[in-house]
């Protein structure tokens, strides 16, 4: 059987590793690192990077694969997105086959925790025969951003939601609580929202080197948000960005 073992990373900066995490990276035969095209290979890097770092089992292989391109001319958005997650599984489970045959240690290391807006374990769960899947949680992109900007993330006794960009521009501030987290937004969705009232903390590489912050009234802070996303997705030719928006009390 072969066992899986998904690896949460943090935001890719080694200090978030957990000494689990380190120990499931060295009790591995084969780790897999996806590289998803020229314009990311920061990404497969810093993955490469950590592996340098606290791998130092002599055999553990390190296997670097290309991802499929997603199909952006199929109109339906589960269908491309699931399309795209049996592609992906069909690649595994190919690389697997040919590093490691049918019995065995893989890793994948997952940015933030496999838990959070992230595919990982739907891909796993489509592999046959089923491997054996382990979770390393890790550091997630929300606890970076809170982190960055030193605040809590729930009011007193208050509810959060987390959602991502499409929702929010679809459905606008989630009713029923007063603090929403957005994610896997590239389009700024927060430029649809009335700003009376809305207070914003964003995040660029939240908890990376890189790492770029603003905060304040949505109204004042929409702007330069826009203006250094901008220049910073120009500068690196990606960006991973999360934010925090949050009614004030007037609102």
């Amino acid at each position: 059987m072969i066992d899986l073992s998904l690896i949460g990373i943090g935001t890719g900066n080694p200090d978030h590793l957990t000494r689990q995490a380190i120990r499931a990276l060295n009790a591995a035969d084969l780790i897999l690192i996806p590289h998803k095209g020229d314009g990311k290979t920061d990404l497969a890097d810093l993955r490469r990077s950590i592996v340098a770092e606290v791998v130092t089992n002599p055999a553990t292989r390190i296997v670097t694969f290309d991802l499929p391109v997603r199909d952006a001319a199929t109109a339906d958005y589960r269908r491309r997105v699931e399309d795209w997650h049996d592609a992906i599984a069909a690649l595994w489970a190919s690389e697997i086959a040919a590093h490691l045959g049918a019995t065995g240690r893989v890793a994948l290391l997952v940015w933030g925790d496999p838990s959070l807006y992230d595919s990982t374990l739907r891909i796993a769960a489509r592999l046959r025969p089923a491997p054996q899947v382990t979770v390393v949680p890790g550091i997630t992109s929300i606890q970076a951003l809170t982190a960055a900007h030193a605040i809590p993330l729930n009011e007193i006794n208050g509810p959060v939601m987390i959602t991502t960009g499409r929702r929010l521009r679809d459905d606008g501030f989630p009713p029923g609580t007063d603090t929403c987290v957005v994610m896997l937004d590239g389009q700024c969705s927060f430029q649809s929202l009335p700003p009376d009232g809305l207070e914003i903390w964003w995040a660029g590489f939240a908890g990376m080197p890189e790492q770029i912050t603003e905060r304040g009234p949505l109204a004042k802070a929409g702007p330069r948000i826009l203006e250094r996303r901008a220049a910073a997705r120009a500068e690196h030719g990606w960006i991973m960005d999360i934010y925090l928006l949050r009614r004030t009390a007037q609102s």
